[in-house]
């Protein structure tokens, strides 16, 4: 059985940092297609950051610079590091497993049930 907990989300202001995990059981981080997403008020989920099994990542434009997603393969945890948060990175970050099929294309087969990030004025 596979199971992604996350953790690490709290109230942030704006400008400063968080680091995000998700431990997984049932599966490696290194041996399928990782992410995070984010679900923020009245708007629909968004891929936030990806990472493939050969560690080649991608990022939503809104993010770039500001947030990095790795993986302790040890651990079995996948990260995501928020730099220079703002008002509008508020939402619930989730973490996924899944394939990849090319051309930015994935498909997710598992979620972990979210960690609320909130960004102060």
């Amino acid at each position: 059985q596979v199971q992604l907990v996350e953790s690490g989300g709290g109230l942030v202001q704006a400008g400063g940092s968080l680091r995000l995990s998700c431990l997984a059981s049932g599966t490696s981080v290194s041996g399928r297609s990782m992410a995070w997403h984010r679900r923020a008020p009245g708007k629909q989920r968004e891929l936030v950051a990806a990472i493939r099994i050969i560690g080649a990542t991608n990022y939503a434009d809104s993010v770039k610079g500001r947030f990095t997603i790795s993986r302790d393969n040890a651990k079995n945890t996948l990260y995501l590091q928020l730099n220079g948060l703002k008002p509008e990175d508020t939402a619930v970050y989730y973490c996924s497993a899944g394939r990849y099929y090319g051309s930015n294309s994935y498909s997710w087969d598992y979620w972990g049930q979210g960690t609320q990030v909130t960004v102060s004025i």
